[in-house]
């Protein structure tokens, strides 16, 4: 690869693999960031001096930080310089991260927290970003970037409590901070200068984005498709965990621990979805996801004490929602090539709220009727996303 600062990435061209490479490195080194805090919540607690119910505002304050950063910050990608965008974000969310370690207080590590949050928004950056560079491999270029940020996910806790069992958590932000440092230089040298295409004023941007939802039946489509399967993968997630340390396995949180590999396995293989994206039959490639949904559910429905099953259920389930989120992208992204990054907000802002939706009736589900009324819902939830397959123009 040679430095982009010396020559034009002409867009549309087909990206270089180290290229994609490195944007899914740094959008997966990125949003781990807003997740670390979940499995060391109790040890920053007793650090801290805080109660459970003050050190978990944490993980809430990181999450609307990511959400505000999401809205405000990501439609900015269409009107200023992408690269020196991400780069000015990630040296913000590099000193959060070093102000996190010598932080003293709880009210200082919520305030640290939403900025954290705030400054991950590159990783929802990157990606539209990839999206406009590649047009030759929109969908597998997608992927594997979407995939990054996935095996960012997943990953982080695994990460974090690990580190914080060995070194403590105090560690975890050091490390992400110099992780955050190193991807910062990476990306100054090889990440490609695009053009800004919106001329208007930041209000205008804004007014444009949400006039995006009017204009485009597909991204509605896809932002409500993308909402319910974030919504299952969400709900599932929250649930399992109940339900594997609970009297019919009696897994120690380690062992839970191991089951989040499958998913980045699964996170993983999600890419080859995009290629059939790219072929341009978006319909075949998401009735095919969602089946796979619905088929890993009726897995976990019919054989719940089933350890292979289990893992062969969360390989496929992760298969699905992560694949449909690639297709997703690539629907979205033949919109409006000026558009991206709007497109991306409007996309990301209702795929979240999905997920946020999809925990609150995971747990009101496992409240009420543990893990049998927990599998009904997310099988009625990946019910009404094939209806909205079925029912898609396109």
């Amino acid at each position: 690869m040679k430095s982009t600062d010396k020559n034009h990435h002409e867009e549309g061209a087909a990206l270089k693999s180290g290229t994609i490479l490195l944007m899914a490195v740094a959008a997966g080194i990125t949003v781990a960031n807003i997740y670390y805090n979940q499995p060391i919540l109790k040890e920053m607690a007793i650090s801290l001096h805080a109660s459970d119910a003050e050190i978990g505002r944490v993980s809430m304050f990181s999450q609307i930080g990511y959400g505000l950063g999401m809205f405000f910050l990501i439609p900015l990608g269409d009107m200023v310089n992408r690269k020196r965008l991400i780069l000015l974000l990630l040296l913000s969310l590099m000193t959060s991260l070093v102000l996190m370690v010598i932080s003293k207080g709880v009210i200082l590590v919520w305030v640290l927290s939403l900025l954290i949050g705030i400054c991950s928004a590159p990783a929802q950056i990157i990606l539209p970003m990839a999206a406009s560079l590649d047009k030759v491999n929109r969908g597998k270029t997608v992927g594997i970037v979407f995939s990054g940020i996935l095996v960012g996910i997943l990953g982080s806790r695994v990460i974090s409590g690990f580190i914080t069992d060995l070194l403590g958590w105090r560690y975890v932000y050091g490390i992400s901070a110099l992780m955050v440092l190193v991807i910062t230089v990476l990306l100054k040298l090889y990440l490609p200068n695009v053009k800004h295409k919106f001329t208007g004023t930041y209000g205008a941007l804004l007014k444009s984005t949400l006039s995006m939802v009017k204009e485009h039946a597909v991204l509605r489509q896809s932002a409500l498709l993308g909402a319910f399967t974030f919504g299952i993968f969400c709900s599932f997630w929250t649930t399992v965990t109940f339900y594997l340390s609970g009297p019919a396995f009696n897994f120690h949180a380690n062992t839970i621990g191991l089951f989040g590999i499958v998913a980045i396995g699964g996170a993983l293989v999600a890419p080859y979805f995009g290629k059939l994206a790219d072929k341009g039959n978006t319909r075949r490639s998401l009735l095919m996801t969602v089946g796979l949904i619905i088929f890993s559910l009726l897995l976990l429905k019919f054989f719940p004490l089933s350890v292979p099953v289990m893992i062969a259920a969360i390989f496929l389930l992760d298969i699905g929602v992560q694949a449909t989120q690639i297709t997703n992208f690539a629907r979205i992204y033949a919109l409006d090539e000026n558009a991206h990054s709007r497109l991306n907000t409007i996309y990301m802002t209702t795929y979240f709220i999905g997920g946020g939706i999809g925990t609150f009736f995971g747990l009101l589900c496992w409240k009420h009727g543990g893990w049998e009324l927990s599998t009904w819902q997310m099988l009625t939830w990946s019910l009404v996303a094939i209806c909205i397959v079925f029912f898609s123009k396109k």
